[in-house]
C-alpha cells in the first residue's frame, strides 16, 4: 500500500499516515525500514495491520516514486562528500 505522511512527532518517534477518508494509520520509528524518521508529505510504502488501538503501519519504507520526482532533475550528478 502507498500513502503520504500526515504527521511526524520527532520527540515521540511516531506519527500518522493518511488513509483517505478513513482513520489515520499510526506508525512508529521501530517499524521504519532504512530510515530514522519521516517528513510530512513524503510518499511511503507500508503494510497496514489492524489491532485494538486502530490501524498500525508495519515495514514502512520510502517510496521510489517520491525519490524519483525529487531526484537530480537535470542538475549536476550527485557526488557524496564533494561540494559543488
Amino acid at each position: 500500500m502507498q500513502t503520504v505522511v500526515k504527521k511526524w512527532f520527532q520527540d515521540k518517534e511516531s506519527g500518522f499516515l493518511d488513509n483517505g477518508g478513513g482513520p489515520d494509520i499510526m506508525v512508529r520509528k521501530a517499524d521504519l525500514v532504512n530510515c530514522q524518521f519521516l517528513k510530512v508529505g513524503v510518499t511511503v510504502e507500508l503494510e497496514c495491520h489492524s489491532d485494538k488501538r486502530g490501524l498500525i503501519a508495519k515495514k514502512v519504507k520510502l517510496s521510489n516514486q517520491k525519490r524519483a520526482q525529487h531526484g537530480n532533475q537535470g542538475k549536476k550528478p550527485y557526488r557524496p562528500g564533494v561540494m559543488t
